[in-house]
């Protein structure tokens, strides 16, 4: 399995306070889990679900559901990969994927767009997408099915950050071909020199003609707003353009609302030479439910005489 280089997750020491302060009063065979396992483990969360700051912890089924105040209580009865975190037991990065399952739906946080960033971060952690695909074929009809089996088809290995994955799904959607991920870009005269690495690499081979050579790089403020840092990404883009790539750069303005977004996928497009009519405008807002529950919703809406609405 490749690894990626990608920063040690920074967890919250308030949590790991609060959760250091409840671990002794759990009950034995307790791991912490949901979203207090996804925050302990430093995946991505949205703000809608970071928002639950109450603990979550799980224990086998043949035990009594815990029932602390402040801590809400799970049971499972598949078993569950554990890691330790800071001495205590929680959910490991794929089983915690296929337990936020359990917050999908209409008036919970937890929406496809969610999983598959979760997701990709997880299969990053992990070396492999395999691991959630593994730990999803172990639970019988788990909560969010429909939705996690979605997601995983668009789960990537390779993403280093929540926006990365956004924007990957969103080209994708949108129809522009899929990109290779945190890709190594060598030098093309035959020396094997690394130019660097590209957020989203994509080398289009068409017969006849030059191979169309576009790398996307997204610039999070948190990492090239400084001076030297945008100094060292203008170095980098230099040697990949004089290598034959286009560099197409992706800030959060050109992911602001949908205006934006599909200005930037006509952007992208033309660079990789897709036509105008070939692309969907339409897909590119996030989704939040699957498609499945948007069958079910047209289809009952259809029965009724209503249109849903979400």
């Amino acid at each position: 399995m490749r690894r990626l280089q990608v920063p040690e997750p920074v967890i919250d020491e308030a949590l790991l306070a609060q959760c250091r302060a409840a671990f002794p009063v759990l009950p034995a065979s307790s791991a912490f889990s949901h979203v207090t396992a996804a925050r302990l483990l430093g995946l991505p969360l949205s703000y809608a679900i970071a928002e639950d700051v109450r603990l979550h912890a799980i224990r086998p089924i043949a035990h009594a559901q815990t029932r602390i105040d402040g801590i809400v209580g799970h049971r499972f009865h598949h078993p569950r990969e554990m890691v330790t975190v800071d001495g205590m037991q929680v959910v490991c990065p794929a089983d915690t994927w296929v337990d936020m399952g359990e917050l999908v739906g209409r008036g919970r946080p937890v929406g496809l767009d969610d999983l598959i960033v979760l997701g990709d971060a997880c299969a990053t952690r992990l070396g492999a997408v395999e691991p959630l695909r593994v730990a999803l074929g172990r639970r019988t009809r788990p909560r969010g099915k429909r939705t996690l089996q979605e997601a995983l088809g668009l789960i990537r290995f390779g993403s280093a950050s929540p926006m990365e994955s956004v924007v990957r799904v969103m080209f994708v959607r949108a129809g522009l071909p899929e990109p290779l991920l945190n890709e190594p870009v060598h030098a093309s005269d035959g020396s094997g020199r690394l130019l660097g690495f590209g957020d989203l690499v994509w080398k289009i081979h068409r017969p006849g003609k030059k191979p169309v050579k576009v790398i996307g790089e997204y610039q999070g403020e948190e990492f090239h707003a400084s001076d030297e840092q945008r100094e060292h990404d203008k170095h980098r883009r230099r040697g990949f353009e004089r290598d034959g790539w286009t560099v197409q750069e992706i800030w959060k303005s050109d992911v602001s609302d949908d205006q934006a977004w599909r200005s930037l996928v006509e952007r992208m497009a033309w660079s990789l030479r897709v036509p105008a009519d070939e692309l969907r405008l339409s897909e590119v807002s996030p989704r939040f439910f699957s498609q499945h529950a948007i069958d079910v919703a047209i289809q009952r809406g259809m029965r009724n005489g209503v249109s849903p609405r979400w």
